[in-house]
């Protein structure tokens, strides 16, 4: 079978994806064990051969057009078919580089991750998950370092992040919308009542996560971040801010949705608030999910209909 489709071969098809994995024209040659010259000249014979410009060049590397965003989408699917034709019929096996997930701190994300990855019949893999600040989620998939991004937004900061993503290429697409609650340690005693009040967390720390040089209101995880606190504490990861609900009895607000089995220790109690949480996936809006990225939401909504909520998307 000659490999080649339309003119392009599937080989500039690899390495361009690795090109604009790497966001390096050296950095994917040194991947692939291509000499760097080749490599570049791969990358313009195919900006020849599709007459349009897919790399904007500079000296800290390449990123891609606004045409190469959308040549990435059908080349990914392109040679995903190929993988696929491959390993059922030549008995290859699958590629590595699966899928790479930028998102908020929510275990549910996790815990669909973990889904996903025992799901996979792949003997090798390569899944990047990043729970990290709201602004770097949306450069990662603005760079495509990874291909989806977990986030919410609300009626306070839905004009700032809507525009944000407008101007980087990206399309934010709802999942579900979660009541808010508080979560907890299982010892606090707000953890017998059926639903709290912001009158109850007056005098306990407030947990939020800390977004770095981007600590505006707008790009904050939780709501009501306008809210002054008595006590506030930021944190940088999960694993920090549980420890800090039992250590001392604070609490952060979050969706409502928590695994018995990565936290444990950690309840969830609605508060009593009108606000709502509009959970949802960003990714470019040209640029078609492959169908690893495909399956983990599948495993998102599953992990989220276990709970109960409604999926709007």
């Amino acid at each position: 079978m000659a490999r080649q489709t339309s003119g392009v071969t599937l080989q500039q098809l690899y390495y361009f994806i690795e090109v604009a994995a790497e966001g390096s024209i050296t950095a994917a040659a040194e991947i692939l064990f291509v000499a760097q010259p080749t490599m570049s000249a791969a990358m313009k014979d195919l900006e020849t051969r599709v007459g349009r410009s897919l790399l904007l060049r500079s000296a800290r590397g390449v990123s891609l057009t606004t045409d190469g965003a959308e040549f990435l989408g059908y080349a990914r699917q392109v040679v995903e078919q190929v993988a696929l034709l491959e390993q059922r019929y030549l008995g290859r096996p699958p590629l590595r580089r699966l899928l790479g997930v930028s998102t908020q701190h929510y275990s549910f994300a996790v815990d669909a991750f973990v889904r996903m990855v025992r799901g996979t019949e792949a003997s090798e893999y390569e899944f990047s998950l990043r729970e990290t600040r709201t602004w770097d989620i949306i450069e990662d998939v603005r760079t495509l370092r990874s291909e989806l991004g977990i986030l919410y937004r609300n009626d306070f900061n839905r004009n700032v992040i809507d525009k944000l993503l407008r101007d980087s290429g990206l399309i934010f697409r709802p999942l579900f919308l979660a009541e808010p609650h508080i979560f907890i340690s299982r010892k606090n005693p707000l953890a017998k009542k059926r639903r709290a009040t912001l009158a109850d967390l007056a005098d306990l720390p407030r947990l939020t996560f800390d977004q770095g040089n981007n600590n505006s209101f707008y790009f904050a995880e939780e709501i009501l971040s306008t809210l002054s606190s008595k006590r506030e504490i930021r944190v940088s990861d999960r694993a920090t801010i549980f420890n800090l609900m039992i250590g001392l009895n604070g609490y952060t607000i979050s969706t409502g949705i928590i695994s018995d089995d990565l936290d444990p220790e950690i309840v969830a109690v609605p508060l009593d608030v009108d606000e709502q949480i509009e959970i949802g996936w960003i990714g470019h809006s040209a640029i078609p999910l492959t169908e690893q990225g495909q399956r983990y939401l599948s495993e998102v909504r599953a992990v989220v209909a276990d709970f109960g909520v409604e999926l709007v998307g």
